[in-house]
């Protein structure tokens, strides 16, 4: 099977200890989510394990998300616990890699990627681990391939320097203050290397360290900060979901940069409206 668009990252069980429900969750499926309702091609490459398959599969048929054979893998879904705070911001705790623990890509899915355009990972450390082999072997070579570094939280700059061999784009949800050492660290990797990292910041707006080509120049993008009704957990994943859909369609200008921040933050500050990371009708 061809497919030019390609989705790599954990699919999870999210266990909401107060009201007792378990829903399908995760960085990369929330993308994958807002994908199929903006009706972007991809197959989303994920593993879940054989003890809950249906909170996951009933979740993909509704929605129309195409994934490879491999899906399931004999095991325990990778889970977190998530309890509300009076805040109604969320406390996540237990995670559980389960069947991501020793997770590989198979033949089939190697074949796929080998055929591929593009491809965007959720980089926790079990995809970090297959970028890394995938990367010494030369098989993301071809591919307009971007991350998702989440909070930067398990992250050095060294570390993300020996990512960013494999990666043309980085998204990092930056938590910390604008003046931290770190984000100097990312900016000389991203100079030093001729790539392009968006810095998402909230509501304070979005740090664009675009160093492709000879134009190299940064930017401070502000956004519309808006209420928070419900949640701000999956604001990142939405951003960089409808980020990418408008990129991946566009030339790549810098114009074309500014325009995928504008599209990325009117589908992240709609995402603050949520009780949970994607609307309640997501979930059936």
């Amino acid at each position: 099977m061809t497919v030019d668009n390609l989705l790599l990252g954990p699919a999870s069980l999210d266990r909401y200890i107060q009201q007792g429900v378990v829903l399908p969750g995760g960085g990369a499926l929330n993308m994958a989510y807002h994908w199929s309702q903006r009706d972007l091609p991809f197959q989303f490459l994920t593993r879940i394990g054989d003890d809950m398959p249906m909170v996951f599969t009933d979740f993909f048929q509704r929605h129309g998300i195409a994934h490879s054979s491999s899906l399931i893998a004999h095991g325990q879904s990778a889970s977190i616990d998530i309890a509300i705070r009076a805040d109604r911001q969320p406390y996540m705790d237990n995670f559980v890699e389960g069947v991501w623990t020793d997770f590989r890509l198979t033949a089939g899915e190697e074949a796929m990627l080998g055929s591929a355009r593009r491809l965007h990972m959720v980089l926790a450390d079990p995809v970090v681990t297959e970028l890394d082999r995938l990367g010494a072997a030369g098989a993301v070579d071809h591919l307009d391939a971007s991350g998702d570094f989440l909070d930067f939280r398990h992250y050095s700059v060294a570390r993300f320097e020996d990512t960013m061999r494999w990666l043309k784009t980085a998204f990092i949800g930056w938590p910390g203050a604008l003046d931290d050492t770190t984000l100097e660290g990312v900016r000389e990797v991203v100079r030093r290397t001729g790539k392009l990292a968006v810095i998402t910041m909230g509501s304070r707006g979005v740090q664009v360290i675009d160093c492709r080509g000879a134009s190299a120049n940064e930017r401070f993008i502000p956004v519309n900060a808006v209420e928070v009704k419900g949640t701000t957990v999956g604001c990142g994943d939405a951003f960089i979901a409808a980020f990418l859909d408008y990129w991946w369609q566009s030339e790549q200008s810098a114009k074309d940069v500014d325009a995928a921040v504008a599209a990325g933050a009117e589908l992240g500050a709609a995402a603050t409206a949520w009780p949970r990371p994607l609307p309640d009708e997501a979930y059936g």
